[in-house]
């Protein structure tokens, strides 16, 4: 099928330029002014956006906490990705203590079968010994090039001796980690204060995690991985105290991968006096005004480089199970709303540029995580996954309209300022007026090595954008 979009505003890291783009056979074919050629499909974007898909770095689908399941799962939350203008999810095949990484990811993309746009898997990892090390030649061969590690919860955590020598192994085979950064035990014991107070509610939560809790997660991280001489990944960066923690080590040569989430653009600890404010806990938990501040101050500089959305969606009913605000399963759903978000508190409220939405949204994020340059560019030749972004068009969030399958959403009466209008996954039109008309389009992305290891590596990564 060919498809002709006409007279849009591209948009990508070398500036915004009006011009056609002519994609057959899945891929880009040609982007000039005034491209005169038959095609199946002519779309006018005359007034709209056009950028390369838009591509989630941090999305929980199909989660088994044990005590419930987040609500969407990968059917439904790609269908809600793709709506949004996201084509490409990275979602978290998660290792239970025991269990190999080949079964995890098996399992996850079992899970993800018939998936509405594209994904791929960082391993999520319960433990570090010598079984897993020995099992990462074969993640990467199988297109898993990014690993994740928690300081937090019982089922997950792991020391910091063990995320220093997965830092190191994980660095000789091109992997790159990223870590849950908050110090455990001092929420645990700040917790624990906070329920002998009596302090049950979900207004407690921020206070049982503030800032400091994740800036000396950070803090630890940072002198982690320069004794393992490797790169290294903080996953949602939500706060100023974290933020200059990670500076402190670019400034010492450092290479750090910054990602923060809408949410922590957006919302702040006001949210959790509302009525609602069960669907607010999440970790980390909403911030300052402050906070959100310094974080797009730092999206201005280029100082964080992607944003996420840490989908992990749950019902109100799932959000009840809890009998304290520390028993709430943690999460919110976020996974369509996240470019409108951006558009809205960053590009329209001057905090940053279209060039930058393209790089933090698309570009970077395939750079970084072994995508590029085949998406996440604008180019000839690079896979047609294409989003066409209506710039105005004032509407108001609601999960009554969102695909989520969830009955809240964080951003609930936001008005948001634009909205994703086209989507084309693999040159072929799957959202088209604000409406998925094709699903089950999605497919496996299979990764390399990112940017940041050839880099550590002495190799130039511009090269294979030649």
């Amino acid at each position: 099928m060919r498809i002709l979009i006409t007279g849009g505003q591209i948009v990508r890291s070398t500036g915004v330029e009006t011009a056609d783009i002519l994609t057959e056979n899945g891929l880009i074919q040609k982007i000039a002014p005034n491209i005169n050629a038959r095609a199946d499909r002519v779309i006018d974007a005359s007034g709209c956006l056009v950028f390369a898909g838009f591509i989630d770095t941090h999305t929980h689908f199909d989660l088994d906490l044990g005590v419930t399941v987040t609500a969407d799962n990968f059917s439904t939350g790609t269908r809600a990705a793709l709506v949004g203008g996201t084509t490409t999810v990275l979602d978290f095949a998660t290792q239970d203590r025991g269990m190999s990484c080949r079964d995890a990811l098996d399992l996850w993309h079992k899970k993800a079968q018939g998936s509405s746009c594209n994904y791929g898997f960082h391993m999520a990892l319960s433990e570090w010994n010598a079984a897993r090390a020995a099992e990462l030649p074969e993640l990467v061969r199988q297109g898993v090039t990014s690993l994740k590690m928690y300081m937090v919860y019982d089922a997950m955590r792991v020391d910091d001796g063990k995320i220093y020598r997965a830092l190191k192994q994980a660095a000789e085979h091109g992997c790159l980690v990223g870590v849950h950064c908050e110090n455990y035990d001092l929420l645990q014991a700040r917790t624990a204060e906070l329920l002998a107070a009596g302090e049950t509610a979900p207004s407690a939560h921020p206070i049982s995690r503030p800032g400091a809790v994740e800036a000396e997660g950070v803090s630890r991280l940072m002198y982690t991985a320069q004794l393992a001489d490797a790169p290294v990944w903080v996953v949602h960066l939500s706060t100023a105290e974290g933020l200059a923690q990670a500076e402190r080590a670019r400034a010492r040569g450092q290479q750090v991968l910054l990602e923060t989430c809408p949410q922590y653009l957006c919302l702040t600890d006001a949210c959790y006096s509302e009525p609602d404010a069960a669907k607010f806990v999440m970790s980390p938990p909403l911030r300052k005004p402050a906070d959100i501040d310094a974080l797009l101050g730092a999206l201005q500089r280029d100082e964080i480089d992607v944003i996420g959305t840490d989908h992990c969606s749950f019902t109100m009913a799932q959000k009840a199970i809890g009998a304290d605000f520390s028993k709430i399963p943690n999460g919110g759903a976020g996974v369509q709303n996240r470019a409108e978000i951006v558009y809205t508190y960053g590009v329209r409220a001057g905090k940053m540029s279209l060039v930058q939405m393209a790089e933090t949204l698309s570009e970077t994020a395939a750079r970084y995580f072994g995508m590029y340059p085949r998406k996440g560019l604008l180019r000839e030749g690079a896979d047609a996954d294409i989003v066409i972004f209506d710039p105005d068009c004032p509407h108001e969030i609601s999960h009554r309209t969102n695909l989520h399958n969830c009955d809240n959403s964080p951003y609930e009466g936001i008005v948001a300022l634009g909205k994703t209008r086209h989507v084309i996954l693999g040159g072929k039109l799957a959202v088209e007026d604000g409406k998925v008309i094709a699903s089950g389009l999605g497919q496996f992305v299979h990764r390399g090595a990112g940017e940041m290891f050839l880099r550590h590596c002495g190799l130039d990564p511009q090269s294979r954008a030649q």
